[in-house]
């Protein structure tokens, strides 16, 4: 049997297990909307802690992370690591419990529609929408351009790019549609610790080979000492903090996270979870980047773009071990893929086709069109990752930041009840003008000070909500104290 034979049987039977129980998940679904998007708001810790973690666990984490940490020091585990972890277990508990208050009272699938019922106003409900559909199109493709790039470093090219995105899209494509909320939830969970037992079997595996962490540390020593000294390059205080608290809130904001606050089976089950996730985070992130580091003092070649991740296993791992690795990222990939397909389809089909194109649809037209979406959704974003000429990082953080754009006006929604329609809509558009002119136009500036665009759009969006809500009065249609009057457990 050759290698690339044997890598492909790992790979795929990964991706048969995952539509099989896709398969068993549909079986169990109810042919409603509620069910096929939030799993009937049932989740438990653990399943609610690991969908989280496997769905935040992309190519982005295991490529764009570990190949960041090679160009330019380990310094990245900060960012991730520690400032994302705590970052975000305190935003799950500000905007996440006041999340799942809502939904358990109203009965809420998506941030628009939350939002929407607040303001009494169909056209911010559609404008959330709109922008998350977005910037969430941009990191399928991302999950795509990772199993294409993977693959093809796996079997040295016999399996193309186009294949290998290609392969994985049909895969999502056929899972998602039969799995709902329910099913992505518990492959999520069996998908977590699979890559948190993988990134560690590897990480000790490479440092076996090369005779330790000393002997690797004294490599990377050897080659680029001040990989070994806190800051320089990049890794300036403010571009650092930029980067934590930009990914942070972006994450709060991203579909497949926010609506896993609506999710929780109790409040219990919520605390525990966020409680839980720096930890969790913490033990991916370290044995990933640390990988990504010393790759850059060993004679290895890994080209512009390229995954070092996937080339320092084919190095120093044999081909099967190096193929479980793989699917593991794979694992990452469609975890994230899966979830993003699913959020987005409601986003379109709660947020946009229910109230502008058929208020009356049914549950089951719902759920049809939901599942019909998410094929259309992947397709594109597959056509998209054939073309891309960005790298993952880039990529990655692009959309992070403009979903970070919206996190601002919302937290300050949800805890003063004088916010009002007009400065949430001048708020969150005023902010993406911002945040998108600086990305697409070359006359505007993409750092202020050391600080990112991302960073200053955010505030330039707090700005607007609060001094706008201030100097206007609320709409006759809106609700002030909805989220205030909410009965706790």
């Amino acid at each position: 049997m050759s290698e690339t034979t044997l890598q492909m049987g790992i790979v795929g039977g990964y991706l048969l297990l995952s539509l099989l129980v896709g398969l068993l998940a549909y079986r169990l679904t109810d042919r409603s909307a509620e069910d096929y998007y939030l799993a009937s708001r049932t989740l438990g810790t653990v399943v609610l802690l690991f969908t989280t973690f496997a769905t935040l666990l992309s190519a982005f984490t295991f490529f764009g992370g570990p190949n960041l940490a090679y160009r330019s020091g380990p310094e990245w585990i900060l960012v991730m690591g520690l400032m994302d972890g705590v970052l975000f277990a305190v935003l799950w508990y500000v905007v996440g419990y006041k999340q799942w208050l809502l939904g358990r009272e109203r009965g809420y699938v998506t941030l628009g529609e939350m939002l929407g019922d607040r303001f009494g106003s169909p056209v911010l409900r559609g404008l959330v929408a709109g922008i998350s559909l977005f910037w969430l199109f941009p990191y399928v493709m991302l999950q795509q351009v990772g199993a294409g790039t993977a693959l093809e470093a796996l079997t040295g090219g016999e399996v193309s790019y186009a294949m290998g995105a290609g392969l994985v899209t049909v895969f999502m494509i056929a899972y998602v549609a039969l799995a709902g909320m329910r099913g992505i939830a518990w492959t999520d969970t069996l998908q977590g610790a699979f890559m948190l037992v993988m990134v560690w079997v590897a990480a000790l595996w490479v440092l076996a080979e090369l005779g330790g962490m000393s002997s690797a540390t004294a490599s990377l020593a050897e080659s680029n000492p001040e990989f070994l000294s806190l800051g320089g390059g990049v890794y300036s205080p403010q571009w650092m903090l930029s980067q934590a608290v930009g990914i942070a809130f972006g994450v709060a904001m991203f579909p497949q996270v926010n609506q896993r606050f609506f999710v929780a089976g109790s409040k219990k089950v919520l605390k525990r979870t966020f409680s839980l996730w720096p930890v969790l985070v913490v033990l991916l992130f370290v044995p990933a980047f640390m990988l990504g580091a010393w790759a850059r003092g060993l004679p290895i070649a890994v080209p512009e773009n390229g995954n070092v991740l996937s080339i320092l296993l084919a190095e120093y791992a044999p081909a099967w071990f190096a193929a479980l690795v793989v699917a593991g990222a794979m694992a990452a990939m469609m975890s994230s893929s899966d979830s993003m397909l699913l959020s987005g389809s409601s986003y379109f089909t709660r947020d946009l086709y229910r109230p502008f194109v058929n208020p009356t649809a049914s549950d089951g037209r719902e759920d049809a069109l939901g599942r019909i979406g998410v094929a259309v959704f992947a397709i594109a974003a597959f056509v998209a990752s054939l073309y891309s000429p960005k790298a993952i990082v880039q990529i990655g953080s692009t959309a992070f930041g403009g979903f970070a754009q919206l996190a601002l006006p919302v937290i300050v929604a949800l805890y003063w009840s004088r916010v009002t329609r007009a400065g949430m809509y001048v708020g969150i558009v005023g902010s993406q003008i911002f945040y998108l002119a600086s990305v697409f136009l070359s006359s505007v500036p993409d750092t202020y000070a050391g600080w990112t665009a991302a960073i200053v759009g955010m505030l330039l969006g707090l700005a607007l909500t609060v001094s706008v809500s201030a100097a206007t009065s609320p709409a006759p249609a809106e609700e002030t104290n909805l989220y205030f009057d909410l009965r706790a457990d």
